[in-house]
């Protein structure tokens, strides 16, 4: 029996310490505070009697060609029995930036309790539900209770930017580290709804950066206007190719490929509890592209989408400028599902460009570049893990969970699903509302403490399985 009493009392202060440290990975300047934040929690788990071993992840070479050591990686374990099964948790500390002037209504590096949310930085991604993993470890010990699964963790300081380094690591240490590892849990999602989930899908992507380069110069728009061919235009005209009114990808091909769907998947859509009003509210829109709850989510969570993320070289500040931009660059992305593989929709994606840039007959310059790549991630629903999940959440929260999707890319699930033949599940314990990536995240004390106990009795159930 797992109480209150016994988590409360330090579960909160301890995510104070974490949140504390700013452990932002977008500025390769500040991957010192990523190493401090590792080195914090690789003592957290030596103190709980776990091995660790601070991998070595390798170099990183910067846009300016400068190579850089990256931040070790956590390679860590507790004390084996071979006669039980293997747990491999996953999980970062590093953080998206965070500024007072962001927007944030409180310190987002001093975690603060308003009515019963856990506001700051990593609350939520990913530094609650990593320290909830050890606490839920940290409640067998207090209680004298032998841990049911061996427990391996594996927390890297770089997911932020792409983990940078890891999938390297991953497959250089498949024959060892995780030679003997059972299964794999992420809980670096969220739930749909306010009902507690299981995912067992994530979306990949693909970025695409187009150029459109014309004179040697920015030119006045009073003295060149009307005579040349005008970058902005072009780009403009690109971009606006890529989707109908109704967010249909009219790139021919790009979503030939994709699973179709089945009647038993179908059904996992209809005990999902996602009030469409109140999403709307919650987002800000009037209407949806789709009419239905199904809809919707589908078209969040299975089937692919298109983004235009904005422009590069364009005049964006307040006021006028009347210049013609020399050259421009549209940043967009897709969202690709299973059975789409990225190196073909990247093919798809310049052939189109290409084609409707022929069309202009324009003296500018195109290129065509994409970066990413991450491949979608699906899992069987009737996997052991899935069993024990929803026998878990049934234990805790005293409801079944909803089977869930997530529309972002995770490709960690992906990579140790290929590489290590393993046994890939997503656990989430953070609020649909949390906020993760952008201001106020938050984690609410409920779903922290249970949560803790939702991964103590995860470990039970899995055992029973195994």
């Amino acid at each position: 029996q797992i109480t209150n009493n016994t988590l409360i009392s330090y579960i909160c202060c301890r995510l104070k310490e974490w949140v504390a440290i700013k452990s932002d990975s977008g500025d390769h300047t500040k991957w010192g505070e990523v190493e401090t934040m590792l080195n914090m929690a690789a003592e957290r788990i030596k103190k709980m009697g776990g091995k660790v071993e601070l991998a070595d992840a390798g170099t990183h070479q910067l846009p300016s060609g400068e190579t850089v050591l990256l931040p070790p990686v956590i390679l860590a374990e507790f004390a084996k029995d071979p006669k039980k099964a293997t747990l491999c948790i996953y999980g970062h500390v590093d953080v998206q930036p965070a500024k007072m002037e962001d927007g944030w209504a409180t310190d987002p590096f001093n975690l603060t309790e308003i009515k019963g949310n856990l506001y700051g930085r990593g609350a939520t991604d990913n530094k609650g539900p990593v320290l909830a993993w050890l606490h839920a470890v940290e409640s067998y010990q207090a209680t004298k209770k032998e841990i049911p699964v061996n427990i391996k963790l594996i927390i890297e300081g770089l997911e932020e930017v792409g983990s940078y380094g890891l999938f390297k690591l991953i497959k250089k240490r498949r024959d060892s580290f995780f030679a003997d590892v059972d299964f794999i849990v992420i809980s670096d999602n969220v739930w749909a709804t306010t009902t507690p989930a299981l995912t067992y899908g994530t979306r990949g992507s693909s970025y695409f950066f187009v150029e459109i380069e014309g004179p040697k110069l920015d030119l006045h728009s009073g003295v060149y206007g009307g005579s040349i061919q005008e970058p902005m235009a072009d780009l403009i005209a690109l971009l606006g190719s890529l989707l109908d009114h109704t967010g249909k990808i009219q790139v021919v091909g790009v979503s030939d490929d994709v699973t179709p769907l089945t009647e038993d998947e179908r059904k996992l859509y209809d005990n999902i509890s996602f009030d469409l009003e109140e999403m709307k509210n919650v987002v800000g829109v009037k209407h949806f592209l789709q009419d239905t709850k199904e809809e919707v989510l589908m078209a969040r969570w299975r089937y692919p989408s298109l983004s235009i993320h904005g422009v590069e070289g364009a005049f964006s500040d307040p006021g006028s400028k009347t210049i013609i931009p020399r050259k421009v660059t549209g940043k967009f992305s897709i969202r690709q599902v299973p059975n789409m593989d990225p190196p073909d929709v990247e093919r798809k994606v310049k052939e189109h460009l290409e084609q409707v840039f022929s069309t202009l007959n324009s003296p500018n310059r195109l290129k065509v570049t994409a970066t990413v790549g991450a491949k979608p991630w699906v899992a069987n629903l009737q996997d052991s893990q899935y069993v024990a999940g929803q026998k878990a959440v049934k234990d805790v929260f005293g409801v079944e969970p909803e089977f869930i999707r997530e529309g972002s890319t995770i490709p960690i699930a992906q990579t140790f699903q290929e590489e290590t033949g393993k046994s890939v599940m997503m656990l989430p314990i953070s609020g649909h509302d949390d906020g993760e990536h952008s201001q106020n995240e938050k984690i609410s004390r409920y779903n922290y403490i249970e949560g803790t106990k939702l991964f103590a009795a995860y470990f039970y159930e899995l055992s029973l399985l195994h």
